[in-house]
């Protein structure tokens, strides 16, 4: 390839990426990015933390896959919802573990077919601890996550779910 060719290809690339046409990524004021934070929210604030289980259990698709990296895989929504009732939520646990999004780290990307919006990948990271008020700064317990929202009936669900790279900082 020339060199004349690979500068244009260079600059249309560069031209793609900073005029947004590439970036896939919504907007934070969006009401897509909006809508997937209140649903991160019920999942975890009311869900997870607040062991509200049947509130997240709304947002969540009956064939819900959910791929953790030390935990292994839960292949249904009704496993998923169990784990939570007997684990996380049991009331025997006396070490109740809560979960925090790294609010800056939360990402949503559009997902289309011809031009119809069918769903969107969140990408984020998030911390838990037994400390109730907890902050990133000071947690030694991160990990990564990917959702993938899909619009079933008109309503956005909980299909995929992938959480990995659970560490200590």
């Amino acid at each position: 390839m020339n060199q004349s060719i690979k500068s244009f290809f260079l600059c249309s690339i560069g031209f793609l990426f900073s005029s947004g046409i590439a970036m896939a990524q919504v907007n934070r004021d969006s009401q897509l990015f909006k809508m997937l934070k209140a649903k991160d929210s019920i999942l975890f604030k009311r869900g997870f933390n607040k062991c509200e289980v049947e509130k997240s259990a709304n947002i969540i698709a009956e064939d819900l896959e959910f791929y953790h990296d030390k935990s292994g895989i839960t292949n249904s929504k009704e496993a998923f919802i169990e784990t939570m009732k007997n684990g996380i939520c049991n009331p025997n646990n006396s070490n109740k573990v809560f979960r925090f999004l790294v609010k800056e780290s939360l990402k949503v990307y559009p997902m289309y077919n011809n031009g119809e919006l069918y769903g969107a990948l969140q990408n984020g990271t998030h911390f838990f601890s037994t400390n109730e008020t907890m902050t990133y700064e000071k947690s030694d317990n991160f990990a990564l996550f990917s959702h993938l929202w899909i619009i079933e009936k008109n309503e956005w669900k909980l299909k995929r779910v992938i959480s990995y790279n659970h560490a200590s900082k």
